[in-house]
């Protein structure tokens, strides 16, 4: 019993040392936002500022709500096509049987291997051509198809829901979409989360193809307006942490509110994919 007790006592500080060791450079964050941007230079400071409020001016005055709200367009649009997708062929993939769906299944995986930065000139020409330059569509629309997704919410299902149930369903004179909407959805609850939340993540923090698709500064996101920060007030970094400071909050927020089911999700998809 000594031992075991010694163990978990052991274990208890070690995740609360790891998780000091995680928390704490956004505490230093925080600290910084609250400084002044020389004051920084001189040091990590561990002590909260009183320079807070005039930072704040300083990102709100740059127009920082506008990225905001782009950014939230921009991930909420993508993250509701992408599950919408993903669930779909995630779902066709793994209860239907047809012709092709091996090759399919093997060429979405291909797609994952090949990096975004290969096709960025193309997708930029494409860009131009259906005139989407300088509007969020590019960051809402193309996301929506994402091969990882499919990966994900294709072997989820596999595992997590039983044929059994879809036949009950059939026999019970339920159509397709009803099997879906009433009897698949429900069980993939956890997996829908989890993805959802790596990809609102994942385009809340898109940097590369904002950069190079948005000119205007109306249509910036998050990321694009707090690297414009540094030419509108002299590198003033005190206030690009403050706008790093904002940008996370959504992030927390959606963490703190789906961690339970994004955690249930990574561990049932690891245990039955």
């Amino acid at each position: 019993m000594k031992t075991k007790k010694m163990k978990s006592i052991a274990l208890t500080l070690f995740v609360f040392v790891l998780a000091l060791v995680v928390l704490f450079p956004f505490y230093t964050m925080i600290m910084m936002s609250t400084h002044y941007s020389e004051n920084i230079y001189k040091g990590i400071p561990l002590l909260p500022g009183g320079y807070f409020m005039e930072n704040l001016k300083t990102v709100f005055n740059a127009h920082f709500e506008i990225f905001y709200k782009n950014s939230l367009i921009v991930s909420v649009g993508a993250t509701i096509l992408s599950l919408a997708v993903s669930t779909l062929c995630g779902y066709a993939l793994s209860k239907y049987k047809f012709k092709g769906a091996n090759f399919l299944f093997k060429f979405i995986l291909v797609t994952m291997m090949v990096p975004t930065q290969l096709g960025l000139v193309a997708f930029v020409v494409e860009m131009k051509k259906i005139g989407w330059m300088n509007t969020l569509l590019p960051l809402i629309i193309p996301p929506a198809a994402t091969g990882f997704g499919v990966y994900w919410m294709r072997n989820y299902i596999a595992g997590a829901l039983p044929d059994e149930l879809i036949e009950s369903g059939r026999i019970d004179g339920a159509r397709e979409p009803g099997i879906l909407v009433k009897i698949a959805l429900p069980c993939i609850k956890p997996a829908i989360f989890s993805l959802a939340l790596m990809n609102f993540v994942t385009n809340w923090n898109s940097f590369l193809v904002p950069l190079i698709v948005l000119n205007k500064t109306e249509t910036y996101t998050v990321p694009i307006g707090i690297i414009n920060l540094n030419s509108a007030y002299r590198n003033d970094l005190a206030a690009k942490i403050t706008a790093l400071v904002l940008g996370t909050v959504p992030l927390l927020i959606l963490f703190m509110a789906t961690s339970k089911s994004f955690i249930r999700g990574i561990t049932m998809g690891a245990v039955k994919g």
